[in-house]
Parts: structure tokens; C-alpha cells; sequence
């Protein structure tokens, strides 16, 4: 007890200094583990945008139902007990658990689910998507989302959604986290539904609640004592930030660290032979792509966009900087959801120079041109950037690369505000829907509208033709003529739309002797199951 006593008092010390000190040990009841957290903005569910941010907010707050870690297609229970769908269905009704209470002590009801649900259309934030992609919004709100009694709670449907894609788009989703809504009010200012008080805190229920977060240095997550489901297997997660691969390594050779996240590939290759230790992957589904600025001249004419997927040689990268981190995929739908094109369908590019100064000339820029390319600080960013710089200089276009933190990197594409770009989108369902609906649909391509949660908003590209076939394959009943209609959608996304795919992303972690058990899949990662030996 006194190493432990002696453990926490030095790391309180430190985060209020600003940093968490390096230990040659760590207790039995903590994990330590160290990831680029630079990400991180706030930790209100409406508002979250980042993959890093949203797989701590997971462990932080339960929604209605959760993904199922035995099976990533299927939802189990959280909040919600159990389920069930109207014969039209248009109705799902959700019996809630009874007895959880929230850190204030008030009661878990229906009401803080509508109030939770309905807090995310009228903050209008980019989550907001999540919910009108679907039917639902601000002006409905109240007879979408309708709390029967303190147990129960209805959501209904505008129109005959499949059911599972709801269950797993909006019901595991951020925005069905149950949020304490009597505390919540009292920390509203000037109408923000709390959403200052939410940037640096939690008021929910989950495995884990929110004790700290230093921007840029450290989030410290504690176990929820009074928790309704099984307990943490763990006191608390403690995830600091260091963005330098070589770091990660260093405190997790020395044994300072329990796992790291951001490795490169060449420190994976090297710590997969440590027998101390242990290098875990999961598929994701998950894309790292190449974004263009559709608003620019240059980039508004498929036929350039279509020279990039040229510039690439994706096996080369696949063997050096994404071995371990990625394999190659230039489909918008991952390997692994319903409908996805196979290996082979999914990825028709190679490195082709002549390809690509010939489709360059047929778009009157065969003199080339000029663009910024903005990047965050992933291990694997710069050498793909540089190697893409150096293709294109070959066909006479001048990339200048711009590396910034990655919550600028974030605010610059969702603003608008870039020529060319470099980052990741993941979906939170394995089904070609997922991405199709912010990769191919956008409902409004002016500035006013302001969505920023749909990348092709962000690209200012705009297709009709496609909004209107992704609406016809989500409502197809016949799912072998709803998976061709995925394929050629598919296809189609390849020659004309806004991205250049290139990887789909493996999450790879590295575990120390000390860690015994460590569950995830492409969607969540489980820190309520993590153990220490």
C-alpha cells in the first residue's frame, strides 16, 4: 500500500506541475500507458471528433446498448437492459437498467436519456450528424426521443431503418451517452447545456469517470465504485502524452510504461522479437487517406484527384512505415463491413507516373501546380507525406508539407481551410453505410451549413447522383442487390470522388510483461477488462 500511496502522490504532483514522472514501476492497480493524446479538444460526447478521444469517452460513459467484444457486428445490453422493435419498425423501446446512479447520486432515468439524445440536435454540433443522417432533428426531437415512464424509453424512427445499423450507428454511439441531467443543469452557462463544464469533465456512467485531463500532458481515469455492471478490473488508467515514437519505446523497455500506441514500424519489427514483451494488432475500420480542397480549381476536376491514387506505391509502404500499422485500400468501404469490395476489387492502384502525368495533361495542369499539404504527428505521417512530395514533384506538382499538432490539423479540415490534407476517419459500424454516408453523401455544401462532421463537407464536394443512390442501397430489402449496389458505389467513389485512400489502418499496441489481459476490437477498446499480473 505504501508503494501505491507513494505512486499516486507523485503523479498528483506531477500533473500539477505539468507532467507525469517517469517509475521504474508501476502498481498492480494502475495502468500506465502512453499515447499521442494531442488530439484531444474536449470531452463532451456531442462534441467529440477524435478516434483517440472517443475510445476514452467509451469507458467513461455507457449509451443505450454497447459493441459486443465477442462479436463487433452485434450490440449487447448496457443502458439499456433490453430491447424491442415495433412490427412496422418505425418504434424501438428500450427498457433501461434500474438501480445506476451517476457520481451525483441522482438516478439513471428515461428522462436523462432524452435529455442526453436531444442536447446533441440542439447543441448542433458536428455529433449532430449522427442523429439527422437518420431522421431525426431539433424540430422532432421531442416525439423522436419520449420517455414512458422513469424506466423506459421510446425512439422513433421516421422512417424503416434497418434496425441493427441503428442499434450499432446511434444507440453504441456517443450520442446515447446517458448524461446526468439535473447536475448538468446546474452547470449550464448561458444556454450551453453544460458543454463548458463538459469540455474538462464527465457526469455519466461507466466503467471509468473522467478524474483529470491536462491538455497535452496527461488524462488520468479512475474506476466508478458504484458502478451497475462488473468492475473494473483496474483502479485506474492513466494515459500519458508523448508523441515521439522513440519515447514510447524508451519508458516501455525501462519498464516506466505499461503499453504503448504509437510506435513505428520499425520499433515494432525490433520489440516483436523482445521476449518481455508483446506486440498485439486489430483490424480497424479505419481509413488514413489524402484529402483535396474540391473549392481549389485544380483539385475540382476528378482527373487530378485521380493522379494522386497514382503517386503511391502502396506495397513499398506497406513493407516499411505501415508494416504492423496498415494494409492497402483504396475503396472508401473497409475490409471486414457488409458490402465492402474484396482484397483485390478494393485496391486497383500502383505507382504509375505515366498514369498520372497523362491524367494531369488531360486536365490542363500538365505544367503542374502548387499546394500546401497540411499532416499531423503520427510516426507514420512525414515518411508518407515525403514519399507522396516526391512523386508528385516528378509530375510537376510542388507539395509544401505543413506538420502541425493534431487538434490543428483537425480545426484547418473541418474549417475549410487547406489545399490538400492527410489524416483518418473511422466508422463506427461494419457496414458499408458507415462511410458511404460522410464519404459520398453530403446533404449541403454551403458554408452556412456547416457539417463539419461530413468530410465531403469539409472537401466541398458535392454529388447528387451519389446522396441520392447511398439513400437507395440503405433502404434496399434484397441485401445480395444491396451489396451490388454497395460494390458499384464503390467503384464509382474510386474515379470521382473527394479522397485518395490509402491504408486501412491496423491499431497496434505494445503490451509489458505485466499486462495479462488486454481486450479490443475495430471499434472499442475494453479498459473495464484490461489486467495486471
Amino acid at each position: 500500500m505504501k508503494k501505491h500511496a507513494n505512486f499516486l502522490r507523485c503523479v498528483a504532483a506531477a500533473v500539477a506541475l505539468g507532467a507525469v514522472p517517469a517509475l521504474a514501476e508501476t502498481p498492480a492497480d494502475t495502468l500506465l500507458m502512453a499515447r499521442n493524446i494531442d488530439a484531444i479538444s474536449t470531452f463532451d460526447p456531442a462534441q467529440i471528433g477524435e478516434v483517440v478521444t472517443n475510445e476514452m469517452i467509451q469507458n467513461i460513459c455507457d449509451s443505450l446498448v454497447s459493441i459486443d467484444p465477442e462479436d463487433e457486428a452485434s450490440v449487447v445490453p448496457a443502458m439499456a437492459k433490453d430491447w424491442t422493435v415495433s412490427d412496422d419498425g418505425l418504434k424501438i423501446t428500450f427498457n433501461l437498467v434500474e438501480g445506476a446512479t451517476f457520481p451525483s447520486g441522482n438516478p439513471v432515468t428515461a428522462k436523462d436519456v432524452v435529455w442526453s439524445m436531444q442536447r446533441v440536435l440542439k447543441l448542433g454540433f458536428g455529433n449532430a450528424a449522427t442523429l439527422t443522417e437518420y431522421g431525426f432533428s431539433e424540430e422532432t426531437a421531442e416525439t423522436d426521443f419520449v420517455a414512458l415512464d422513469d424506466y423506459t424509453f421510446e425512439m422513433n424512427l421516421s422512417r424503416p431503418y434497418p434496425i441493427a445499423l441503428i442499434l450499432q450507428a446511434v444507440a453504441s454511439n456517443r450520442v446515447a451517452n446517458v448524461l446526468d441531467s439535473e447536475f448538468l443543469k446546474g452547470e449550464e452557462v448561458d444556454g450551453d447545456y453544460a458543454n463548458k463544464y463538459l469540455t474538462t469533465n464527465s457526469a455519466c456512467v461507466g466503467p471509468f469517470a473522467l478524474r483529470q485531463w491536462n491538455a497535452g500532458e496527461v488524462v488520468i481515469l479512475e474506476a466508478n465504485e458504484n458502478y451497475y455492471g462488473p468492475a473494473p478490473k483496474l483502479k485506474r488508467i492513466i494515459i500519458r502524452h508523448v508523441a515521439e515514437a522513440q519515447a514510447q519505446r524508451l519508458l516501455l523497455e525501462q519498464g516506466d510504461i505499461d503499453v504503448a500506441r504509437d510506435l513505428g514500424a520499425e520499433d515494432l519489427r525490433d520489440l516483436k522479437e523482445n521476449p518481455d514483451l508483446e506486440v498485439v494488432s486489430t483490424p480497424l475500420h479505419q481509413l488514413y487517406y489524402m484529402g483535396f480542397d474540391s473549392a481549389k480549381p485544380e483539385f475540382a476536376d476528378d482527373r487530378v484527384r485521380l493522379a494522386f491514387k497514382y503517386l503511391v506505391d502502396y506495397d513499398a509502404l506497406a513493407d516499411t512505415v505501415m508494416a504492423f500499422l496498415g494494409v492497402p485500400r483504396a475503396s472508401v468501404v473497409p475490409l471486414g463491413a457488409l458490402g465492402a469490395l474484396d482484397e483485390e476489387e478494393g485496391q486497383p492502384f500502383s505507382l504509375d507516373l505515366d498514369k498520372a502525368k497523362e491524367l494531369l495533361t488531360e486536365a490542363g495542369y500538365g505544367d503542374g501546380f502548387s499546394a500546401r499539404l497540411f499532416v499531423g504527428t503520427l510516426p507514420y505521417v512525414a515518411p508518407i507525406a515525403q514519399h507522396v512530395q516526391e512523386n508528385a514533384a516528378k509530375v510537376g506538382i510542388d507539395l509544401q508539407i505543413e506538420q502541425m499538432a493534431n487538434a490543428q490539423l483537425f480545426s484547418a479540415f473541418r474549417g475549410r481551410d487547406f489545399d490538400t490534407i492527410m489524416l483518418s476517419w473511422q466508422t463506427s459500424v461494419p457496414h458499408a453505410h458507415g462511410m458511404l454516408s460522410r464519404h459520398a453523401v453530403n446533404p449541403d455544401n454551403s458554408d452556412e451549413a456547416g457539417l463539419t462532421m461530413f468530410p465531403t463537407w469539409r472537401a466541398s464536394w458535392y454529388n447528387e447522383d451519389f446522396n441520392k443512390r447511398v439513400d437507395e442501397a440503405l433502404f434496399e430489402k434484397d441485401e445480395a442487390k444491396q451489396i451490388e449496389m454497395y460494390k458499384q458505389l464503390q467503384l464509382d467513389h474510386m474515379m470521382h470522388g473527394p479522397f485518395a485512400y490509402m491504408f486501412q489502418l491496423l491499431d497496434t499496441a505494445v503490451l509489458g510483461s505485466s499486462v495479462t489481459t488486454w481486450k479490443w476490437n475495430a471499434f472499442r477498446v475494453y479498459y473495464a477488462d484490461i489486467e495486471k499480473g
